[in-house]
């Protein structure tokens, strides 16, 4: 494979996705923005490099003979702009991790650059879409004509330090939807429901995951909501913390969560990650009532991301033609995409 590179490959996911590559194989360049990039590269035989992403002409030298960027450093609504500039300007292609709808959306502002400049811009090929993405496309072949869409998953997985900044950044900007195809802010909680995740009827409460952006890139369907499943007890909690939310914006308590994540979270080890699998749902309806119900099992969140990752890298370098300009997961590799996944079950679709 030509020379790519893994930025912020220190971290939690980054590290896993580093491991994963080599495992597979491939050998990327490490990069980030301390000397810790180093001690990884050494360990798993690989290059490094170090530069920030603050300093432009640094970025744009640090990113000298990549084709492809993995960008993994969070929270992504600070790296991500940065980075993606570099690669228009360095020709090189952009994916990351993320599952911020800001990023996603920014991204596709870019779609008409980025095809300029013959690169892919691909934001979120871990968890944070993949399975999510894959099954709205599934679902939208499986009726045409859908104008609804709910995605759903459920997971017991703790969270990695990554994750959990994002979160208290997301604590801010409360519930986002997609309603007639545009995004609008909700309350926390906007809406709880039972869903069967094939294990029997959860509470599920609608969040602000990615898919309100990507679904609606990846299918056109113009009235979008996604749900995790959560106790009737936490998703009340939650509906009170839309009380909460202007103090929650204050800059000295988002600095203090987020170095208590710091200090705290370690995000789940090989054991848990090995026994706590996802369950992902979805639902498509028309204008005439007609319904398709489609289910998924993946393997954790994070060890999904570390594969799914590798393998978008190496589905965009290796394609002869590959398709410029942004993209999801699904607009790249199909909706089969993540039945191809180590772990992954395959989707299925049917009318409850």
């Amino acid at each position: 494979m030509a020379d790519w590179m893994i930025y912020g490959a220190t971290g939690y996911s980054g590290k896993m996705i580093a491991e994963k590559a080599v495992d597979s194989g491939q050998r990327p360049i490490l990069a980030g923005r301390g000397d810790a990039v180093r001690d990884l590269a050494e360990r798993l035989g690989l290059g490094f490099r170090v530069f920030p992403l603050d300093d432009r002409a640094l970025l744009e030298a640090g990113l000298a003979g990549v084709t492809l960027v993995l960008n993994c450093a969070g929270p992504f609504s600070a790296t991500a702009q940065p980075m993606m500039q570099a690669c228009l300007a360095a020709k090189a292609h952009y994916l990351d991790i993320t599952g911020e709808i800001e990023v996603f959306v920014a991204a596709h502002e870019l779609d008409a650059a980025a095809r300029e400049r013959g690169i892919v811009l691909c934001p979120g090929v871990g968890f944070d879409v993949v399975p999510t993405d894959c099954l709205a496309a599934a679902l939208k072949d499986s009726m045409p004509d859908a104008d609804r869409l709910a995605l759903a998953f459920d997971s017991r997985s703790a969270l990695s330090p990554g994750t959990a900044k994002t979160m208290v950044e997301g604590l801010v900007q409360g519930g986002k939807i997609r309603k007639n195809g545009e995004i609008v802010s909700v309350p926390f909680a906007y809406d709880i429901r039972s869903i069967d995740f094939g294990r029997g009827a959860k509470t599920a409460v609608s969040i602000p995951w990615g898919d309100v952006a990507t679904a609606f890139f990846s299918t056109g369907i113009p009235d979008i909501m996604v749900y995790t499943s959560i106790s009737s007890r936490a998703a009340k909690r939650l509906r009170w913390m839309n009380l909460l939310r202007p103090i929650l914006a204050l800059p000295i308590l988002q600095r203090f969560l987020k170095r208590r994540v710091g200090r705290k979270v370690r995000g789940p080890d090989e054991s848990a990650r090995g026994s706590r699998g996802t369950h992902v749902w979805g639902e498509v309806k028309n204008a005439h009532g007609d319904r398709r119900i489609g289910r998924l099992e993946t393997p954790n969140g994070y060890t999904l991301t570390a594969d799914a990752a590798v393998a978008v890298a190496k589905l965009v370098l290796e394609q002869p033609q590959v398709r410029a300009g942004y993209a999801t997961p699904s607009m790249l590799g199909g909706w089969s995409l993540v039945e191809s996944l180590p772990g992954c079950g395959k989707i299925e679709i049917g009318p409850r």
